[in-house]
């Protein structure tokens, strides 16, 4: 990615339905490009960005956020071609497992995932917001 691209990013991560208004896509990109462990991906068409991925580690595994190819160019391999692109990544820093959260809501995805090599495996999310103002649940609620 280039120096300016962030406001394209975001853009193509919103048109996917990755974002959510608890979550400034803007600070996630600034904060994967500040460090060594993490960074953002883009798959290009001609001088547009049609495909691209946040891709980061612990040391030991990688992980894969915000997906994305845009809805006009779904279905040409460019989703493969950034998937291919995260895991060389990882690959390159050493990383021998890359873990992938999917969304409940985002079923569709799920076969993409399969198709390319990846498997359900037994593990339950879990979370806790420590910092309650962030989650959603509590923003309709009055104090």
């Amino acid at each position: 990615m280039l120096a300016g691209e962030s406001d394209t990013i975001a853009a193509l991560w919103a048109d996917c339905g990755l974002t959510r208004p608890w979550n400034d896509p803007l600070s996630d990109i600034a904060f994967a490009l500040a460090g060594p462990a993490s960074t953002v991906l883009v798959g290009e068409l001609g001088t547009d960005i049609v495909a691209s991925v946040m891709v980061g580690h612990d040391g030991h595994r990688g992980t894969v956020y915000y997906v994305s190819v845009h809805p006009d160019h779904r279905g040409k391999g460019f989703g493969r071609q950034i998937m291919k692109a995260a895991e060389s990544w990882l690959k390159q820093q050493g990383m021998w497992k890359l873990n992938l959260l999917i969304r409940a809501d985002n079923t569709k995805f799920h076969a993409f995932y399969e198709a390319i090599g990846y498997t359900v495996e037994p593990r339950t999310a879990m979370a806790k917001w420590l910092d309650p103002s962030k989650n959603p649940a509590n923003r309709d609620q009055k104090s």
